[in-house]
């Protein structure tokens, strides 16, 4: 069999989160996703390896999405195959401007975290703004909603039209879940 192996960075301060308490979490990731992880705590290079191709690229979603904040019970959720992870570079829309930067992401997160608690309500997905980016896990659809909402704000939006559009959004999910389970009731009558 051939073994497969992927090599990545996270930041120095994510390292100890993705490690976990005696190794806990390291140890998780590797049984369930059949990797083998090795860390290099000074450098943030982390390499896993494996010979299971959809169990190493799991394993490299779960711990990007630490590197990027998440916590690792969070970051966890990805192991299951209808979740996705997407990743906003604040760069793109900041340039180099530090100030531009702190700006938009005080917009995304609110006054004492209202903005981003409230698109995570409203969309069952979760999102984490650490450094320059902006991360959000979900399922597809509550994350690609995530995503529009986040990059409505990014380009100043009003946070009022910003939630009506959520709200909107989440109506229309829970209806199409609805008519869903509908549909599958009426095909066993």
């Amino acid at each position: 069999m051939t073994e497969y192996l992927y090599e990545l960075r996270i930041p120095k301060d994510r390292i100890a989160v993705f490690i976990g308490k005696e190794g806990k979490i390291k140890k998780e990731i590797e049984l369930e996703t059949k990797t083998k992880i090795k860390v290099d705590s000074k450098e943030g290079d982390v390499f896993i390896s494996g010979e299971d191709a959809l169990g190493l690229y799991s394993c490299r979603e779960v711990i990007r999405a630490v590197g990027r904040g998440f916590n690792p019970d969070i970051a966890k959720l990805l192991l299951k195959s209808d979740y996705c992870f997407e990743l906003i570079d604040l760069k793109e829309w900041a340039g180099k401007s530090k100030d531009t930067l702190l700006r938009i992401k005080g917009r995304v997160i609110g006054a004492e975290g209202k903005s981003r608690r409230l698109i995570e309500e409203l969309t069952e997905a979760h999102i984490c703004v650490y450094g320059k980016t902006i991360g959000i896990i979900g399922l597809p659809e509550s994350s690609s909603v995530a995503r529009e909402a986040v990059e409505k704000l990014l380009k100043g939006s009003p946070h009022s039209g910003v939630y009506r559009f959520l709200e909107k959004k989440r109506r229309e999910m829970k209806r199409a879940r609805l008519m869903g389970e509908d549909l599958k009731t009426d095909k066993i009558s």
